[in-house]
């Protein structure tokens, strides 16, 4: 196996935090958690947590096709995190318009605070096939 490689994209959000938006370690790529942030603005994505959802799909595809793939459909295990399980099936919704068969694996938390104060974040795995 190769040593892991740090994955950037200005097509998703960045920051000044000391991690990486993506790391791939051969065939493997794990995405750090993204929020519905607007990697053009920076801001926070408006409407509600379907739209948000989206936004952070988005933000996954692009890490994901930054390090060689093909976004969504290579992502095999994601983990939705919530404010409020409230939210749990318009996100739902969101999300099942954006997979297809087969399913990733998923896990899903409520939590009491995200990062920037915003309902949902996710981060995910996905796997690229041989380098």
């Amino acid at each position: 196996m190769s040593d892991p490689a740090q994955i950037s994209t200005a097509d998703a959000p960045r920051n000044d935090n000391p991690y990486s938006q993506g790391a791939r370690a051969g065939d493997t790529l794990y995405v750090s958690g993204f929020g519905p942030v607007d990697p053009d603005t920076g801001a926070d994505v408006d409407g509600d947590v379907r739209a948000q959802t989206d936004q952070v799909l988005d933000n996954i595809a692009a890490v994901v096709d930054e390090a060689g793939g093909d976004g969504l459909s290579d992502v095999v295990r994601v983990t939705v995190y919530l404010t409020d399980l409230g939210d749990y099936e318009r996100v739902n919704e969101a999300y099942g318009k954006r997979f297809g068969e087969p399913l990733p694996a998923r896990a899903c938390v409520e939590v009491s605070r995200l990062p920037g104060d915003v309902r949902v974040e996710l981060d995910a795995v996905a796997f690229l096939g041989e380098e």
